[in-house]
Parts: C-alpha cells; sequence; structure tokens
C-alpha cells in the first residue's frame, strides 16, 4: 500500500493523512467547492477537485472518487465516517477497481449496515435485541398494527445510515403516523433509502458501545466500551471510557456478544457494536461498520492508533495483540464541539478567530494531557452542505475527576468566535452534578437541558456590560481625559435591550452606571475578554466559559430598541430548505405549534409559533432555500381573527 485515497473531509480526513504519513504512505484528497481550501486538502500528498458543493455532487459520486483514484495512481481508499463509509456498493466499486478497501468486506457491511438485518443476525449468536418489526411491508398500516402489538414507547428507526436521523419516539399510538413521515422523509434526505423499523424503546438507559476489531485470519478482539449517554436529537456530544455503569463482569460479557456478533458476518477491520444498557441488562442497537467518531477514547484508553490498524489489518497483517494483551489506563472523556446555538440548531457562517489550549492533534496524548482533532482555522466558513460538528477536545486521566477537570479547563481556554458554539454548554454538562457523579443517562438532556440553558444566560448577562463595552470602544477608544457628560447606550442582548450610562474618567478607564447597581470602574482594555464584530454594531464576545451576542442599540429609536422582537415573525435561524409548511393563513395557533420544517445539515428542524397567535402571512414554499434571518411567517395577535 503506496498511496491512499481518502473519500472525506475535515478533521476526519486530517486524522487518516497523520497516520498514514507517519507510516510513509503519501495521501490524496478530494474536495468539494466550498472545501477547495480547507486544511486536508493542504496537508495531502495530492488533491483532486470533485467540483461542485452539495454531498450529493462531490463525497458521494463513486464515479468522481473512483475517476480520482485512478488519475492519481492511488491503490488503497479509507472512507473515514459518514458519507460513503457504510455503503457496501462503494466497498464493492472500489474492490472491484482493483483497489484496496480501506474497511469491512462489502458482504459484512449489507449484513450488519442494515438496522433490521444485524438484528436479525444477532438474534442467531445470543445477542439481546428489543421486540420489535423490521419487517418488508413498509406500510403505515402494517406499522399501525405492529406497533399495537409491541405496545409504547416505542421507536421510530431508519434502517439505513445513523448519526441520530431518521429516529423518533412515540409515547403513544397517535403520534405514529407522523413519526413514520418525517423519519422517512429525513432517512430518505440522509441515506437515500427511507425504510423504516419500530422496536420497544427503553426510557432511561445507558447507551454503551463496544469498539472492535477483526483481522483477516478469523481473529476478532474488543478495545472495551464507550458510554455516549449524553445526547441531542438522538446524537452524541459526550462520550467517555470505561462506563460508569461497566464493570468487568458485564465488560465480558458485551464484548463476547459484541465478537461474536462481528465473527457472524465474517467481519475484518473496525466496527463498534452499539447496546442501550438498562441495569445489567443490554440490548443490540445497532453496528456501525466504520471507524467512529469517538475513536480517540479508546486510543486514549489502549495507547493504540486504530487507524494504523485498518491500515495494517486491510493489507492482510494480523492483528497485533490478542484479547488478553488489551489494556485499559485511565480515564477519557470527549466532546463534540459544534456550530450550534442554545437550542442545539445548526448555524453556518465564518470563523473570525480561533486559538485552542496547548494539545496534541490526531495521536494519543500522554495521561494527563488533552488531544484536539479538528479543521478550525481562522476564515474557514461552515457552510449548510455538512455536518456542524467542528471538531472534538479528548482528555486522558488517571481519574474520571481528573478528565473532567482536565476538559472543562480546555473548552474555557479555547476560542471560536463569528458563529455560535457549544463550548458553554458542553463545559455546563461536564459540570452538571449528574454528569460528574457518573449518572447520566440517554434522557439527561432531555431533562436537564433547560436548566443548563438557564444558567449559561445568567452567566451571558452577568458578564454582559464589560465584554459590549469593550467590542463598543475597540473602534473609538476611551479618552485619555475625563469627560462629566454620561454616554448612555442600549445594549440588545437576547432580544432583551438594557440601558446602561458610560461616563469616561481619562486613562482608558470607564464609570458604568446601570439602575438598581452602584457605579463600577472598567479599564480597557481587558484581560481575557474577546470579541469580534459580525455586522455593524453587533458582536460575538466571549471571556473564559462565557460566550455571549450583543448590539449596540443606541442609535435606534427607542421603542425599535425595546422591542423584544420575534413575537410577530417567525424567523429562520439558519441556512436551509423549507421542507414542509404546517399551517395555512388565517390559522389559529397556541404557542409551540409548528409552523415550517426546515432542513439544514442533513436533519429536519420544526420550527414553531412563539405565542398564541394567528397565521397572518406564510413568506416562503416548500422546497426554498433560506437564509439566517429571513422572514418566513407573520403573525396577528391570538385576540384578532383571520379575517384580520
Amino acid at each position: 500500500m503506496k498511496k491512499i485515497l481518502i473519500v472525506n473531509r475535515g478533521e476526519i480526513a486530517r486524522r487518516i493523512i497523520h497516520t498514514a504519513r507517519r507510516m510513509g504512505i503519501e495521501t490524496v484528497a478530494v474536495y468539494s467547492d466550498p472545501d477547495a481550501n480547507a486544511p486536508h486538502v493542504r496537508e495531502a500528498t495530492q488533491a483532486v477537485a470533485l467540483g461542485g458543493a452539495a454531498s450529493a455532487d462531490t463525497y458521494l459520486r463513486i464515479d468522481k472518487l473512483l475517476a480520482a483514484a485512478r488519475a492519481t495512481g492511488a491503490d488503497a481508499v479509507h472512507p473515514g465516517y459518514g458519507f460513503l463509509s457504510e455503503n457496501a456498493d462503494f466497498a464493492q466499486a472500489v474492490v472491484d477497481a482493483g483497489l484496496t478497501w480501506i474497511g469491512p468486506p462489502p458482504g459484512a457491511i449489507r449484513a450488519l449496515g442494515s438496522k433490521a438485518g444485524a438484528k436479525a443476525l444477532a438474534q442467531t449468536q445470543e445477542v439481546p435485541c428489543l421486540p420489535g418489526y423490521a419487517g418488508d411491508d413498509q406500510s403505515d398500516e402494517r406499522f399501525a398494527a405492529e406497533a399495537a402489538r409491541i405496545g409504547t414507547p416505542l421507536m421510530v428507526k431508519a434502517v439505513a445510515g445513523g448519526g441520530g436521523r431518521g429516529m423518533r419516539l412515540v409515547t403513544n399510538l397517535a403520534q405514529l403516523p407522523a413519526a413514520l413521515a418525517s423519519a422517512r422523509s429525513e432517512a430518505l434526505a440522509g441515506f437515500g433509502f427511507g425504510d423504516l423499523l419500530i422496536e420497544r424503546a427503553l426510557l432511561q438507559p445507558r447507551h454503551v458501545e463496544v469498539q472492535v476489531f477483526a483481522d483477516a485470519h478469523g481473529a476478532c478482539i474488543h478495545l472495551g466500551e464507550r458510554d455516549c449517554s449524553v445526547q441531542r436529537r438522538h446524537q452524541k456530544i459526550i462520550e467517555e471510557s470505561p462506563s460508569p455503569a461497566v464493570d468487568a463482569a458485564l465488560r465480558e460479557r458485551m464484548g463476547a456478544r459484541a465478537v461474536a456478533l462481528a465473527q457472524a458476518a465474517g467481519y475484518v477491520g473496525a466496527g463498534t457494536v452499539e447496546f442501550l444498557l438498562d441495569g445489567e441488562d443490554f440490548f443490540l442497537m445497532e453496528m456501525n461498520t466504520r471507524l467512529q467518531v469517538e475513536h480517540p477514547v479508546t486510543e486514549a484508553l489502549t495507547g493504540l492508533d486504530l487507524v494504523e490498524w485498518q491500515i495494517r489489518v486491510a493489507r492482510g497483517d494480523p492483528l497485533p495483540l490478542t484479547q488478553d494483551q488489551v489494556r485499559l489506563q485511565g480515564h477519557a472523556i470527549e466532546v463534540r464541539l459544534c456550530a450550534e446555538d442554545a437550542h442545539f440548531r445548526p448555524h453556518t457562517g465564518r470563523v473570525l478567530q480561533f486559538s485552542a489550549p496547548p494539545a496534541t492533534a490526531f495521536e494519543r496524548a500522554a495521561p494527563g494531557a488533552l488531544r484536539f482533532d479538528h479543521a478550525l482555522e481562522e476564515g474557514a466558513e461552515v457552510t449548510p452542505h455538512y455536518d456542524a460538528m467542528l471538531g472534538k477536545l479528548i482528555a486522558h486521566a488517571p481519574t474520571r475527576a481528573e478528565a473532567i477537570a482536565a476538559l472543562v479547563r480546555a473548552l474555557h481556554n479555547t476560542r471560536v468566535l463569528g458563529l455560535p458554539t457549544n463550548r458553554a454548554f458542553l463545559a455546563a454538562c461536564l459540570q452538571h452534578p449528574v454528569f460528574a457523579s457518573g449518572q447520566a443517562l440517554v434522557p439527561f438532556l432531555a431533562e436537564y437541558a433547560a436548566g443548563l440553558q438557564k444558567l449559561l444566560l445568567n452567566e451571558e448577562l452577568s458578564a454582559l456590560v464589560p465584554p459590549a463595552l469593550e467590542a463598543i470602544f475597540a473602534s473609538n477608544p476611551a479618552s485619555d481625559l475625563p469627560c462629566s457628560m454620561a454616554r448612555p447606550l442600549r445594549l440588545r442582548h437576547q432580544g432583551e435591550v438594557h440601558a446602561v450610562a458610560v461616563r469616561e474618567l481619562g486613562d482608558g478607564r470607564l464609570q458604568i452606571e446601570q439602575a438598581g447597581a452602584e457605579p463600577v470602574t472598567l479599564e480597557l482594555p481587558q484581560r481575557g475578554v474577546h470579541c469580534v464584530a459580525v455586522a455593524p454594531r453587533r458582536w460575538h464576545w466571549q471571556t473564559g466559559g462565557v460566550d455571549g451576542w450583543v448590539e449596540d442599540a443606541s442609535w435606534e429609536p427607542a421603542a425599535r430598541a425595546g422591542a423584544a422582537g420575534g413575537t410577530t415573525e417567525l424567523r429562520a435561524p439558519f441556512n436551509g430548505k423549507v421542507v414542509a409548511l404546517s399551517v395555512a393563513a388565517g390559522q389559529a395557533l397556541a404557542a409551540g405549534d409548528t409552523v415550517v420544517v426546515i432542513e439544514s445539515m442533513k436533519l429536519e428542524h420544526s420550527l414553531a409559533s412563539p405565542a398564541a397567535a394567528t397565521v397572518a402571512e406564510l413568506l416562503v414554499a416548500p422546497g426554498q432555500q433560506v437564509s439566517p434571518g429571513q422572514v418566513l411567517a407573520r403573525f396577528a395577535p391570538a385576540t384578532q381573527g383571520a379575517s384580520a
């Protein structure tokens, strides 16, 4: 193996390049038009333009990818994760082209890549499965009958793919038709295959997965488990190993079943068997026939390079360790840094400032050190075409408490300005007493996210004025001479306007007066405060573990500046495509009723009425592309009828 074509982008492409370079193997990057200047393009030995922007025109085009391999003389293909990594037809096309496929055999992908097929195979290997239905009859009528047999609560799942897409919880049978329609639509958009299954839902489980590895000589082992219970939209944001709920005996039981499933499918390479854990009982969810996003957690505990293992196994080498030789040391936790707001809605935009704490990248850090896998840099553009994940921070330490503390410090010292991220939210999750005590289950965020968001909002409000003044006075510095006149300012933060009187004391010092508070003296510039202008008189700021956005509304008419905004209009919070309109003009709405469904970054998002109202006007249509801030609908007060 001399040259690997990497059919992926972002941090995972950089991760593969890092190991290949260390092994003396050349690499070929492929890139879409938006990724033309991306780090993985610069770091590979060669790079090939795919032409186009959307995944369907670039990273999912098998013909273009194989043409890139032929043009560059690549003799192997690594798919990373996502995109075509679990596509059996692509794996077969690579093999048929005479190239080495760095992944499981196409037959194993087919056997395990379908959740329905994996469950059927699992039952032959005594792997516990939840009761459900995964048959060929995909009619709503058949699902309704099977749901009545299984009982609620139940989960609707896309048969293909992963990443939480095409999953809906149904707690009563009246919800089933809408859940089927929504999951089917999301599955078609994400995977091009709309088949679904249903199964009994566990409401208070853990999500625990087992890393397996097999070679072409019949050997298969596991490398311990990862606990991925902290999720939003069925997508993981915190992963750790070992699981706080798994002891050596349970690890052996789960590992044995995971290995049995892999061997039954004729597996070769890296794979992950995902379970729901309920006390001492575990049930198969699915098997991911690829490298996982969270593989660095396992690398930290084992001291192994799993990408290197993938390459060696693909070229025919035996596994370098037996099960008895695997050693798990310390505790590792990973968080996924994403471009999303406090309500988990993905955002696009440009990274205007970026600074990372001291860390290694793409390789195991020493115990107590930090690893940061990412493709971030100042000027990078986060587009609506791909996933919202920006990178992964991984802390490895002798104990769980030390790993949590190290990761919180790292998040506080990571600066990403220009677009919203979940940086502060991740740190708050890690410090929550339920997570800190090792008790977080899958419903953790459903139960505690609102409280965490309120906590973060209060922290923003407490820290708001100094960063806001730092931003405002950055372009017009405070005078060295004192001024007796106070300057009135109105600062808008999350729709609320805060009145502040600022008096210049000279030598860059300001006296701040707010109603009901004692005057405070502030000296500019302030240490530890970072801010960037994202629009005229609007800034994104960060200080320590707090992020915020502020606007100078001082020059606006008082009535407009004081308006909370948004109660008479529904605006798009991000780029996306309108999938459905759930209302009609003249329709009366209650607060929380869905108005528009938008697809962005491969996920569907329901936008709701902010208050009881009547739909006065709909300004978009299904299939239409929308941009952040675009008005989607206007409302009349609920007391006015449709004729208003």
